[in-house]
């Protein structure tokens, strides 16, 4: 009997082990048949090259490493850069990529959220004779950048749903016939797709030498590989069909190897010169919260922590999984204290432009919405974005949290995670392409209580690591962790899984969490050290999930997909024991650090209070331009240490246009804030002397006692 149970034993090891390989075998095959078609779109696109190399001029082109060096165009660039857009310095590879189109050159620029790409096709629209064509997915990006433009005297218009008669019959107008003033030219996708009568001017306007440079903005939309795939962005390769000559620039925060290689043969680009920044964002710290099941407990938490990390009214997004939660918790974000409103596709445009402009002009604090808010923003300020639930992969993530410090200075991402919440985003992704996988890397990332945050995102990206400088929960916090053997704990789980589907029956996550705990206690395993909390099996049970012991199935109904959990490839040495697993359990944290350095960020100096408030009052005054457009958050702070007092002095920190438009009220304030002090540090040193005064006069009576 007992060399039967060896065999028996044995031979669900081999059949195991088979399973595994056979699972290894399929998706090798499915490796080699992408190969083969990743190889014949290769030699397509070769030809292309070769063909497009026949019809350029004889010239050679100049290649990456020149970017860097001297072009005729340098001091126009930097005049305009300084004067015009207020920048004192160029970021990593703005400079580089600007000459790059310069030269005439298409380029595809990988940048992270807050590196500058819009000014890497905004200095080259104004220093080109042409119009530049923009296209963007979303309204209330166009906006944003529209508005910001004309506030720098940069002629910026928008063609869309929205778009007045008058100005649409300009625009018209400036591309058919050359009249009027008109440098960037915003439209969304559809435009490109759906309009013959625009593409029919944008024709006309090639034809003139007009057109000088087409900027795709979030390009990732345009590859189905990509995490925001969108259709009408496939079409937009008719741009370099229609205009070869034209320079094209492809702008986007993320994209891995394989959407960048779709992006440049979707887009009919293959000799672009592409440059790659660093993802890392050092200003942003990283952190998990675990998510209680309560929803009433959450909002608490979300309102406690705003009100008392960010009492100066900072801007901050709350991002939700659905448009009935955003409502829910704008709705009672608002009834506990917080100035917040809600942002979904359901709304109308126009009441969605109203509350996206309330939040841009720091009227409203938090903007609550679903992924259809924020791409691109164009609101630098941002404090903090907090995930209320789950995001769907490690890129969308990336996008959405990278939403917050976009101006540089130290913002926080916050993502509150229960594992009850995977069943419900992987309902939605699994049907998508790598839907499954990309949910799970996300995952993964959540439910680590010890690997480096920042980490994840440069293993995610295929980029060397780079240091975290303790700006993650992980990094910064003394956890308590125990290491639980829960080998028994998941021969249970799999053994009930084994007996559901013998029957032909299905469990869902908490349905099997329930009969878990009901056949813990039945069995007596009841021991305190060993003993997990229902968010602890949850836990465990999507731990096995990702390590291929146990798998998602979804059945579609009428209303809904249910997500249920099955056993996986790897359930059989599980069930016998021979796969030890270990579940990590944290009982205490205490943060090292993030405190102190909140509490720094939220101390603003008198003066830097008093221009904040003027950038308001100005933005107000001057046609509702966004506060941020009137001063950034970096001029605020190089006022405050430089405190101009003449126009000169203020032009060389500003810039002519800032210092035309707003250099007097400025200055002005800088006068009253340096009087005040002079005033003060003459009462101070008056204090003082009395002071003295009194001192001396003790020492000397005390003196002529002693005598």
């Amino acid at each position: 009997m007992y060399e039967e149970d060896n065999i028996q034993g044995e031979l669900l090891l081999v059949q195991a082990e088979l399973d595994d390989i056979q699972g290894q075998i399929s998706a090798l095959i499915d490796r080699q048949e992408e190969l083969y078609e990743r190889e014949s779109q290769l030699k397509a696109m070769l030809e292309v090259s070769k063909a497009s190399n026949n019809t350029i001029n004889n010239t050679p082109s100049v290649g990456p490493k020149d970017w860097s060096g001297s072009f005729l165009w340098d001091s126009r660039a930097d005049d305009v850069r300084f004067n015009v857009f207020g920048i004192s310095s160029y970021r990593q590879n703005q400079r580089e990529i600007i000459n790059a189109i310069m030269s005439g050159r298409d380029v595809l620029v990988i940048m992270a959220a807050g590196g500058g790409k819009s000014l890497c096709y905004q200095l080259p629209a104004v220093l080109h004779d042409g119009i530049t064509l923009v296209v963007s997915p979303l309204l209330s990006l166009i906006q944003d950048q529209v508005m910001g433009l004309a506030a720098l005297g940069i002629q910026a218009y928008m063609l869309a749903s929205t778009t007045n008669k008058e100005v649409e019959k300009f625009v018209y107008k400036a591309l058919d016939k050359g009249e009027g003033e008109l440098k960037i030219l915003y439209v969304t996708p559809e435009k490109i797709s759906k309009s013959k009568r625009f593409m029919s001017k944008l024709e006309k306007c090639h034809h003139a030498g007009r057109l000088s440079l087409i900027a795709i903005d979030e390009a990732h939309c345009c590859s189905q590989w990509g995490h925001d795939f969108r259709p009408d962005y496939k079409n937009l390769g008719i741009l370099k069909v229609q205009f070869p000559s034209v320079p094209m620039i492809a702008l986007t925060a993320t994209a891995t190897s394989k959407v960048q290689i779709d992006l440049i043969e979707m887009l009919h680009i293959p000799r672009c010169v592409k440059f790659v920044s660093t993802i890392n964002r050092p200003n942003l710290f990283y952190k998990v919260f675990e998510k209680s099941p309560v929803g009433k407990v959450v909002i608490d938490e979300i309102a406690n922590f705003i009100s008392e990390s960010y009492p100066n009214n900072e801007s901050g997004i709350v991002y939700c999984f659905s448009r009935k939660e955003c409502e829910q918790v704008a709705k009672e974000l608002s009834e506990r204290g917080i100035l917040a409103d809600y942002y979904h596709a359901d709304m109308d445009v126009i009441s969605r432009e109203k509350v996206h402009m309330r939040w841009s002009k720091s009227k409203l604090q938090v903007i609550v919405g679903t992924v259809a808010f924020g791409m691109g923003i164009n609101k630098p300020d941002v404090r903090f974005v907090i995930h209320h639930s789950l995001s769907k992969s490690m890129e969308t993530y990336y996008q959405e949290s990278g939403r917050a410090g976009r101006d540089g200075l130290p913002s926080e991402c916050i993502l509150y995670y229960r594992p009850g919440d995977v069943p419900r985003q992987s309902s939605m992704v699994f049907y998508e392409n790598c839907g499954l996988q990309n949910l799970y890397d996300i995952v993964r990332y959540c439910q680590s209580k010890r690997s480096c945050r920042r980490g994840a995102f440069f293993r995610h990206f295929g980029e060397a690591a780079q240091d975290c400088n303790g700006m993650c929960d992980n990094c910064t916090s003394s956890l308590e962790l125990k290491e639980i053997d829960a080998t028994h704990h998941t021969k249970i789980i799999v053994s009930l899984l084994h007996d559901i589907q013998l029957n032909d029956q299905r469990a869902t996550l908490l349905q099997l969490v329930d009969k878990f705990k009901a056949k813990w206690k039945d069995l007596g395993c009841s021991n305190e050290s060993i003993d997990l909390k229902k968010e602890g099996i949850e836990q465990l049970v999507v731990q096995l999930i990702l390590d291929r012991v146990l798998k998602e199935e979804f059945q579609h109904t009428a209303y809904a997909t249910n997500a249920y959990v099955a056993l996986g490839p790897l359930w059989k040495p599980a069930l016998q024991g021979n796969r030890p697993v270990k579940l990590s359990v944290a009982f205490h944290s205490q943060d090292k650090g993030s405190g102190s350095k909140r509490t720094k960020r939220n101390q603003m100096s008198n003066l830097e209070a008093k221009l904040d408030d003027l950038r308001r009052e100005l933005s107000s005054s001057n046609g509702g331009v966004f506060p941020h457009a009137v001063l950034s958050a970096q001029q605020i702070s190089l006022l405050n240490r430089q405190k101009p007092t003449t126009v000169a002095e203020l032009e060389k920190l500003i810039g002519k246009v800032k210092t035309g438009k707003y250099g007097s009220a400025i200055i002005e304030l800088m006068l009253l804030h340096v009087d005040s002090e002079v005033a003060g540090g003459k009462a101070c040193a008056s204090k003082r002397q009395k002071k003295d005064k009194k001192d001396v006069i003790c020492v000397e009576s005390s003196e002529e006692e002693d005598v």
